[in-house]
């Protein structure tokens, strides 16, 4: 009689639905029958190996060297009980795969044993099928595909007075620290991650045990005391024979840019130049520069990556022993299933907050719709993205007093020259093709007619697709020896928002359609054209650029950006609400400055760079990883949930204005579309570095309660423990009941009672508490005023009571001042409200 568990039947059978998918990417392995096989992800009931340890730290390390790899490429060695083992796990799980699969076709692509026991394997929907018949088997998911979602930041955040200056100065800022980057590998070569310091050592943190690969790309002495680790992982990829080992480079390397950009802003070193395009943009440094890195490369620029290998790259952080785990990365679609938060990623990084791992990950890049977060388990602290106060603008003056602003950054002009549109410099032989305007090819120009002037062209539809680049245009202007270049944008260019794009010469995009009108229209009243052959032969506009290189400051910032995934979190596929707030902050993301890969592809204008400008939750999420450091080197013994809530509750809620922070709500002129932040836009607010050091009093958590919690999930029990071999108990939770810095009750059915325990981490103090409460919602906290001593725990009692029944979301805020100077903000979220008595509201 066949008998399998539901778990395992639901993912099996959302694993053949999702099959289409995977089908048809060329694979060409002799161990798997192609036309039908998928990489499916198997766990096995059986716990692994850091469940008998109770813990993921190395103990009694040693130092070694083994033919070309020298002391700096092994910080420090794997114990030998947990190479056995390890092997050991990886033989029984071969041994599975022969009994199950006897004579036929299969290949394992990879083994996990540190936080996962199970192995990622290429088979067909059938025999899948016969593995989820095992009773040692307990869950099979299908594999999916993920992808990858600072001069000024840190004075923004108050680094170089405040944090850095409670560290001891930025020389030991995250000193014994290392935190674990999950990206696109990086370049070692960039001075952000030299070890050659000679104001302050680095000497290797004794937990850490993580190798550096060498290979061609990444030659022997790659890896410092800075660079303390680094690996690939490609397993799943190259089983599907998407892997280009020369382009994707089959090493740590980063061929990208994206991994470098993101190590760089968390852990880069203080004080490196920013060249770029030949112009001095200052000095950058990470949020915690003294800290070390380790790369876990499992992203790749031609195609992403997949989750295999990212479970991969995760297990091997723990198991090496990082403080820290930074993912700017997201799945491309909600998992499938009882619930978001049991997928393979969601669930390792799970065992990884077990061993004491803070977890962060980017909230990714779909917003502002809601419920489009893109990271959604409690354990994981979810960042979205918010503007900082430096911003590079310029304009352009024309010859009748118009002013029109844009985006560049390039120099300006010493005065007034003539505007030429390329269309109008043609040379004689060039064709007129529809792309002329575009400025890609300076043969087709007369030289004779830009030189010395403004070459006006044309941003088209192809810059937004990559088919164009700025940086081509303007090598065009350079080579026929122009003023400068400016950039009209062509009508068919409907709400793209512009990022600076550097230039050497003076340049500027003007991103307006309406303000480009007015230029073209200026340009086409000023020409003069032969009644009898129609040919220009007067250019009579003139205009003068003002130039983007130096930086301006907005009292505007902190602002959420549109792109920023915004909640509720979503908890199922089915998208209900879940009782978790996400995002959990927001951090710099926007017009980042930071390292770039020498051979990095990702943005063609800053290729052959050392450094580059990037948007997106990608670069917000390691601010919050390089932040995490320095509270780790204050508090060594805080939880993963600890240093959470000290980045919580001391978040700000006002801008440099001292007004709320705004959030932009459209894509099409975000500015124009924007409101007061709520905690679905921001979560807590904006993170506040130097207040996160000492934040008075902290919301922990435990593994048990995140337990509990996944416990109280219908129908959660089999599916737990087919993850975490671990039985649930009787005692379950409510997510309204974790003791998180926050409180989100997606359906207020009446009233409710929720509690938070607070510990003093300070000194003996007496607080007051105050409170506003959601619309349509009655709070009331207890006690409103207490004493709570140091090392000692608080119980808040909140009650709410629904007063009408509506289903829009509502916020309000408990806020908790300390007669010490500690302030504790915990946001309230209330979704659907049912009141006692009904009514037609």
């Amino acid at each position: 009689m066949l008998k399998m568990k539901t778990s395992i039947w639901f993912s099996f059978l959302m694993g053949v639905l999702f099959l289409v998918n995977f089908v048809g990417c060329g694979w060409s392995q002799e161990n798997a029958d192609s036309a039908t096989a998928s990489v499916y992800i198997v766990t096995l009931k059986k716990p692994p190996i850091s469940h008998f340890y109770g813990e993921l730290r190395v103990k009694n390390q040693h130092h070694s060297t083994n033919g070309r790899v020298t002391r700096l490429d092994i910080p420090s060695n794997i114990s030998h009980i947990d190479r056995m083992n390890g092997s050991y796990v990886s033989q029984m799980h071969d041994s599975l795969l022969r009994r199950v699969l006897r004579g036929e076709k299969y290949l394992k692509v990879c083994s996990y044993h540190y936080l996962i026991n199970g192995f990622a394997v290429l088979v067909t929907p059938l025999q899948a099928f016969k593995l989820a018949r095992r009773r040692e088997v307990s869950n099979i998911v299908l594999d999916f595909s993920v992808k990858t979602a600072t001069t000024h930041t840190p004075e923004f955040l108050g680094l170089p007075r405040g944090a850095w200056a409670q560290e001891g100065g930025y020389g030991t800022a995250g000193e014994g620290v290392v935190i674990g980057f999950i990206d696109t590998g990086i370049d070692p070569t960039h001075p952000s991650f030299s070890d050659n310091s000679p104001e302050q050592t680095y000497p290797v943190p004794e937990h850490f045990s993580g190798i550096c690969e060498v290979t061609q790309d990444f030659p022997s002495g790659s890896c410092n005391k800075k660079l303390v680790g680094a690996r690939h992982f490609a397993a799943s990829a190259i089983t599907r024979g998407i892997f280009n080992a020369t382009k994707d480079y089959a090493s740590p390397f980063d061929g990208d840019g994206h991994g470098t950009h993101t190590a760089s802003i968390a852990a880069g070193n203080h004080g490196i130049p920013v060249i770029v395009a030949g112009h001095n943009f200052g000095n950058a440094s990470g949020m915690a520069p003294h800290s070390h890195i380790a790369v876990y490369k499992a992203l790749y620029k031609s195609f992403g990556g997949f989750a295999a290998d990212v479970v991969a790259a995760i297990d091997q952080a723990a198991q090496d022993g990082v403080d820290i785990i930074s993912l700017s990365i997201t799945p491309n679609r909600r998992p499938p299933g009882l619930a978001t938060f049991f997928n393979p990623i969601d669930m390792a990084l799970l065992s990884a907050v077990k061993a004491g791992i803070f977890v962060v990950q980017a909230a990714g890049n779909t917003g502002p719709s809601p419920k489009s977060v893109a990271s959604f388990s409690p354990w994981i602290f979810t960042v979205g993205a918010s503007t900082h106060d430096r911003v590079y603008s310029n304009s352009i003056v024309l010859g009748n007093n118009i002013t029109i602003s844009g985006v560049g950054l390039a120099p300006g002009t010493d005065g007034m020259y003539t505007l030429v549109s390329a269309i109008h410099a043609l040379n004689d032989t060039a064709a007129k093709d529809m792309y002329v305007s575009e400025c890609q090819d300076a043969s087709k120009f007369n030289q004779t007619l830009v030189q010395g002037n403004l070459l006006l062209c044309s941003y088209s539809i192809r810059f937004v697709l990559g088919l164009s680049t700025i940086k081509q245009a303007s090598e065009t202007a350079e080579n026929l020896s122009a003023a400068g270049v400016v950039f009209s944008m062509d009508p068919f260019v409907i709400s793209f928002q512009l990022n600076p794009v550097p230039m050497r010469l003076p340049g500027i995009i003007i991103p307006s359609q309406d303000d480009s009108k007015i230029l073209l229209q200026y340009y086409n009243s000023s020409l003069e054209e032969d009644e009898t052959t129609k040919k220009i032969v007067k250019f009579g506009a003139v205009a003068c650029i003002s130039g983007g290189i130096k930086a301006n400051f907005s009292l505007s910032a902190p602002k959420v950006m549109y792109y920023s995934a915004r909640g509720p979190d979503p908890e199922d596929s089915s998208v209900d609400d879940a009782d978790i707030l996400k995002p959990n902050l927001v951090a710099p993301g926007n017009s980042v400055w930071a390292a770039w890969s020498s051979r990095g592809a990702e943005s063609i204008e800053f290729q052959g760079e050392s450094f580059a400008m990037m948007s997106g939750t990608s670069m917000a999420a390691p601010h919050i990883a390089g932040l995490a450091a320095l509270i780790k080197q204050r508090f060594p013994t805080f939880s993963p949930a600890a240093i959470g809530s000290a980045l919580s509750t001391t978040a700000s809620l006002r801008n440099k204005y001292g007004g709320p922070i705004l959030a932009q709500r459209a894509y099409a002129n975000p500015d124009s579309n924007q409101s007061p932040a709520t905690p679905f836009d921001m979560g807590s607010g904006f993170v506040n570095a130097t207040a996160a050091l000492d934040p008075g009093l902290i919301v922990d958590t435990s593994y048990n309660d995140y337990m509990a919690f996944l416990c109280g999930i219908n129908g959660s029990a089999p599916v737990l423990l087919n993850y975490t071999g671990e039985s649930c108990g009787v005692t379950t939770m409510n997510g309204i009941d974790l003791n998180m810095p926050s409180i989100t009750i997606s359906k207020l059915n009446q009233s409710r009672k929720v509690q938070r325990t607070l510990t003093n981490i300070a000194g003996n103090e007496t607080y007051i508490v105050g409170w506003s409460a959601p619309y349509g919602v009655s709070v009331k906290v207890t006690p409103k005023r207490f004493f709570v001593a140091s090392g000692q725990q608080q119980v808040l009692n909140v009650f709410f009571n629904a007063t009408m029944n509506n289903s829009t979301a509502s916020f309000g805020r408990i806020g908790l001042l300390g007669n010490q100077g500690h302030v504790v903000n915990i946001p309230l979220s209330v979704i659907v409200k049912i009141s006692y008595h009904s009514t037609n509201n």
